[in-house]
């Protein structure tokens, strides 16, 4: 946690994953649901990063600039979250241990920046994602 952020009355903390700060989701209800929300965020975060990972062909790995937009939709016990990230070309491989720290890639040619739409049903309070939508293009520079 690198701060906290006031949203919709509620002091929420920043997330520390490149410096990027929490969203506030379009469909919240309730008081509660915004620290569930807020407790789950960086763990479905995490699961769209290595997912992205797992399907990407490049041998670099890429980390989170920033969260561009995110919202939720309850449907019965599971929960569907759409976040649009964007994401930069770093100098390590994807696999690395600490890629949080993994400086971004600096020669132009190399710097490549995506902007990333995920869609993905969690039940985030047993630890399931499921990934339903990956699109990803490339920021032109």
């Amino acid at each position: 946690v690198t701060g906290v952020v006031y949203l919709g009355g509620l002091w929420l903390p920043l997330l520390s994953h490149a410096g990027c700060q929490l969203l506030c989701f379009k469909s919240w209800d309730t008081c509660a649901e915004h620290i569930l929300i807020a407790e789950h965020f960086p763990a479905t975060v995490e699961f769209v990063s290595h997912t992205f990972h797992l399907q990407s062909t490049d041998s670099c790995a890429y980390k989170l600039v920033r969260v561009l937009s995110s919202w939720r939709k309850k449907i019965e016990s599971k929960t569907i979250f759409s976040v649009e990230l964007l994401l930069g070309k770093t100098r390590c491989g994807k696999f690395e241990d600490d890629i949080d720290n993994c400086p971004f890639q600096e020669i132009p040619e190399l710097n490549h920046t995506l902007t990333c739409f995920f869609t993905f049903r969690t039940q985030p309070w047993v630890t399931q994602c499921e990934l339903l939508k990956k699109t990803c293009t490339e920021v032109p520079l």
